[in-house]
């Protein structure tokens, strides 16, 4: 029977000390336990993702040939790397989330259901302590003594059984704390790798821009082009329409033919010739392509808005993401714009044009040709939104539509 006793007072005591310490743990960061589920499963999902588009880019960057192009494939497998470990940290966290929200449900039954265990073991351990002996000093007592004794063996049985879903609470809230220990570690060395990844890329950059300011003039001779078109356009839309209007004058230039020698007979030439048209084909959109940054997504594409609907998607990074082209292009503009912080466009080939809002920091220059998932800069501190718009001839489409 005290062996009973003291197995019940560890019971109490091990719930006390559990409602105890799940009170110090911060609570859930999600609205309910499914949005903390799908954040879970996205961020896997984009862990993976990221990982075999790094080591894609490392198998291109040794194969290639061209120097110039290894290096730029290099830094866009540092940033894959480098939003691999965020997807990772923002696994950890939804694993911690989990895990906190399911110790604070856990706490308030160990807290409803610890009430009467804890009289029931206090009364056994009154009744315990109490000598047979001075219950011979009063008539009718040892007959009773005995009675509550049988009466108590045979009880045993059933209090145990009645206190085994309690046991296998307090034995989930142990499992809780592992995991939760689990999923701490976890977040440590991701958020390790993530520095490392991004001194590794900070490196990489330092080189490139060394490199394109020993290249010339031109490229800066073109940002300054581009900034003094923000002076001149009235909105967003309006400098994306015009950089798309000159990256598409670009093609049919660049798909003009060569010369050609002159012909014995050029007026024949001439009528036997069939019209040039100067429109760019219609291509395919750019493939593949890939979100800028790991988060979830809060706007979507047409959702409504103070300004009217959404032209493209809106994403919730963490603090300090890293941001990478969607797809192989041309940076169009790369700096500051009105209330968008700072902004990239990215021409496309066939006339698709995507414009990245939202960045506090780009380090990218105007007129670099970027490989997919090159890095473009980084969000901002807090909570950051990176915006997204996909353009095709200059209308805007779901990018989620070309997303694989």
């Amino acid at each position: 029977m005290a062996k009973f006793d003291h197995r019940l007072i560890l019971l109490a005591c091990s719930a006390i000390l559990f409602a105890a310490a799940a009170s110090a743990q911060r609570g859930p960061v999600f609205d309910s336990a499914g949005d903390t589920r799908a954040a879970l499963a996205q961020a896997l999902e984009e862990r993976s993702a990221a990982q075999a588009r790094s080591e894609r880019l490392e198998a291109e960057a040794e194969q290639a040939e061209d120097a110039a192009d290894r290096a730029a494939r290099e830094a866009a497998a540092v940033a894959a790397r480098i939003q691999q470990a965020e997807a990772g940290i923002a696994a950890a966290r939804a694993r911690m989330a989990m895990v906190d929200r399911e110790r604070t449900d856990l706490r308030e039954v160990l807290g409803q259901e610890q009430h009467p265990l804890i009289r029931l073991t206090a009364a056994l351990q009154q009744f315990s302590r109490r000598p047979v002996a001075l219950s011979l000093l009063r008539p009718g007592e040892v007959r009773d003594v005995v009675y509550l004794r049988a009466m108590l063996h045979n009880a045993v049985p059933q209090v145990q059984e009645s206190t085994a879903g309690l046991r296998g609470q307090i034995a989930r809230a142990a499992s809780l704390r592992r995991e939760a220990a689990n999923a701490a570690e976890a977040l440590r060395a991701e958020e390790v790798m993530l520095g490392t990844r991004r001194e590794e890329l900070a490196e990489l950059e330092t080189e490139a821009r060394l490199a394109a300011r020993a290249a010339g003039g031109e490229a800066n001779r073109e940002a300054e082009r581009a900034l003094a078109l923000t002076e001149q356009v009235r909105d967003l839309d309006g400098l994306v329409d015009e950089l798309d209007r000159a990256g598409r004058l670009r093609e049919r230039l660049a798909a003009l033919p060569g010369p050609k020698m002159r012909p014995a007979a050029p007026e024949a030439a001439v009528a036997d010739a069939s019209p040039v048209s100067s429109a760019v084909p219609a291509r395919s959109a750019p493939s593949p392509y890939i979100l800028p940054v790991s988060g979830r997504t809060v706007t979507g594409f047409g959702a409504p808005q103070e300004s009217g609907l959404s032209q493209g998607i809106t994403l919730a990074p963490i603090a300090g993401a890293q941001v990478v082209s969607p797809a192989a292009g041309r940076i169009a503009f790369s700096g500051p714009y009105r209330g968008y912080g700072q902004i990239v466009i990215i021409e496309h080939v066939g006339g698709w044009t995507s414009l990245i809002t939202g960045l506090a920091r780009s380090d990218v220059q105007v007129g670099t040709d970027v490989v997919g998932g090159a890095p473009l800069g980084i969000a901002g501190p807090g909570r950051p939104t990176v915006s997204l718009e996909l353009r095709r001839s200059g209308e805007p489409v779901n990018p989620l539509l070309y997303t694989g």
